[in-house]
């Protein structure tokens, strides 16, 4: 069966991630890690299979690829906050995870074999070790996607006010966003500096959000967008507000970027902003 075409965005996102990891590879004079972030349904997994299906030497997964087991966010929303429950907002993942897996990826030799995690969304958990895609050899480049890669802590001011009804309804005394925020400050800020290169895909604004993540739910379930069930559509509502403080303060420059690539509502590129653009 033949691979179904690389969306226009994608693929031009994909030859930006090869020019800069070419000029960075002959910067830095050996392989290279590059963390590509951006708001839900932005394109950034797609941009990023599409590279690393032409580039051989590239490792690549997501940082949706270790969350926490339902398990592991269960103890965390009885131990922190209810709202932890839901996978996404920084300290749902397993960053030991990912570390390891940059580390075996950097040691590794022309015969060694790295599995790079997987997460299953819809029956939201991890998939098991044994099934993990293998990466054989030496990557030239490691690439990680997750939408707050490179996230900044907000002042903690900021978290005083709730930016929309979940966190006025259910973290009306500000700890649900306050831990997320430490963990940004700290075991994220730790993991993020383990890359030597960060990529933003800027939405037009967090509006678009909620269409876009309707969008790629239904790519998920493989449904045309007016055949997504309504009840589906009133969780994505909801959901979307797990990501909308971040997203909204990664928008606003609360972000590690050398590169930015701006869209239109329509995904469509409006121009990249970067020290080689």
């Amino acid at each position: 069966m033949a691979a179904a075409p690389v969306p226009a965005t994608a693929a031009e996102i994909a030859t930006l991630i090869d020019m800069v990891s070419r000029e960075l590879i002959l910067e830095l004079r050996r392989p290279v890690r590059i963390a590509v972030s951006g708001a839900q349904g932005c394109g950034k997994t797609t941009a990023c299979k599409a590279f690393a299906a032409a580039n051989p030497r590239t490792a690549h997964f997501s940082l949706d690829d270790i969350y926490l087991a339902t398990a592991e966010r269960k103890a965390l929303a009885a131990n922190v906050h209810p709202l932890f429950k839901v996978r996404g907002p920084p300290g749902t993942h397993d960053l030991e995870l990912g570390k390891r897996t940059l580390a075996k990826l950097k040691d590794a030799r022309a015969q060694d074999v790295v599995q790079l995690p997987r997460f299953d969304k819809l029956a939201d958990h991890r998939v098991p070790a044994a099934e993990w895609p293998a990466f054989k050899g030496t990557a030239n480049v490691v690439l990680v996607d997750g939408w707050c890669m490179g996230a900044t802590p907000e002042p903690i001011e900021a978290l005083e006010m709730p930016v929309n009804d979940l966190e006025l309804d259910e973290d009306e005394a500000a700890v649900w966003r306050t831990h997320a925020n430490a963990q940004l400050e700290t075991t994220y800020a730790d993991f993020f500096g383990r890359f030597d290169l960060f990529i933003h895909i800027a939405a037009p604004s967090f509006d678009v959000v909620p269409q876009w993540r309707l969008e790629q739910e239904a790519t998920l379930r493989g449904l045309a967008l007016d055949k997504v069930p309504p009840e589906v559509k009133t969780n994505i509502g909801r959901f979307v507000q797990y990501y909308e403080r971040i997203t909204r303060h990664m928008l606003a420059g609360g972000r590690r970027a050398e590169w930015v690539v701006r869209l239109g509502e329509d995904r469509s590129i409006l121009g990249i902003d970067g020290p080689l653009a």
